[in-house]
């Protein structure tokens, strides 16, 4: 995560997610379609339980808010709604604005 608190499953980076499902658009298999998340961030991310916009920032659904489910949930995905994704150094390597921006129009709608 960003503001540079360890994740206690932060040596499991998963760094193939695809922003966006439709290869006939904007998911072609790039580098830029694709973000370094946890496993468990990914497959949150897939279930649309957190977003990522644009920035970087990353927000939680109101459904995941409402669930109470012990200190792993609270922490490892509730507790980093505000948070910024750590970014590759290299800009090249870096998640495409656009294909975040489409994706997390997709979050906001099934939130």
């Amino acid at each position: 995560m960003g503001d540079g608190a360890r994740s206690p499953i932060s040596l499991s980076r998963d760094y193939s997610m695809p922003l966006t499902s439709s290869w006939t658009q904007l998911g072609q298999p790039i580098v830029s379609n694709g973000l370094p998340l946890t496993k468990i961030h990914h497959a949150a991310f897939d279930a649309q339980l957190i977003g990522i916009d644009p920035d970087c920032r990353i927000h939680v659904s109101d459904r995941l808010l409402e669930i109470h489910d012990g200190p792993f949930l609270e922490l490892g995905l509730k507790g980093i709604v505000g948070q910024m994704i750590k970014l590759p150094r290299r800009s090249v390597d870096r998640p495409d604005r656009d294909r975040l921006a489409q994706r997390f129009e997709e979050f906001k709608k099934a939130a």
